[in-house]
């Protein structure tokens, strides 16, 4: 039941609102989350910047570092496999072959759940939720995928907060 919502959901995210340009966008976003990027630098920004919080920079930066380990030892020893659909190849490469869970969810919600402490909160959910998003529309993962790192980079942050 759920392989078949699974491959449901994420072929609806293939076929919907699809262009050329959309896809170049939505790729290039999608590239900001690669091995959390875009939350170390975050981080690292306002560490330098703002040092009257730079404690909870740190923490951040820590916490999503820990978190990217995290899911990439859960990701060896699931070892799901990335999704292939019919007539449907996915949109960007990847590092690994390896799907479950999604790293791009894990760090994004660690890291906004951290930076929130500091930063306003919407954008950077907005971004989490967008790159996460941003992998279905890719192909790149399952919606499982990004729900089970979603949780996963949530629960590390809850714990580290």
């Amino acid at each position: 039941m759920l392989g078949k919502l699974d491959v449901a959901v994420l072929r609806a995210f293939r076929t919907r609102g699809h262009t050329p340009s959309r896809e170049r966008a939505v790729a290039a976003f999608s590239r900001l989350g690669e091995q959390a990027m875009l939350w170390m630098a975050l981080s690292a920004a306002g560490a330098a910047l703002d040092p009257d919080n730079r404690p909870v920079y740190k923490r951040a930066a820590k916490t999503i570092f820990g978190t990217y380990a995290c899911n990439q030892l859960i990701k060896v020893a699931v070892r799901r496999r990335r999704p292939r659909l019919e007539g449907l190849p996915p949109l960007a490469g990847t590092l690994s072959g390896l799907s479950y869970p999604s790293a791009h969810a894990a760090t994004s919600f660690a890291g906004a759940r951290m930076l929130a402490q500091v930063l306003p909160a919407t954008p950077l959910y907005a971004t989490a939720v967008g790159l996460v998003l941003s992998r279905l529309y890719l192909g790149l993962h399952y919606p499982s995928d990004v729900l089970a790192g979603g949780a996963l980079g949530a629960s590390i942050a809850e714990l580290a907060s």
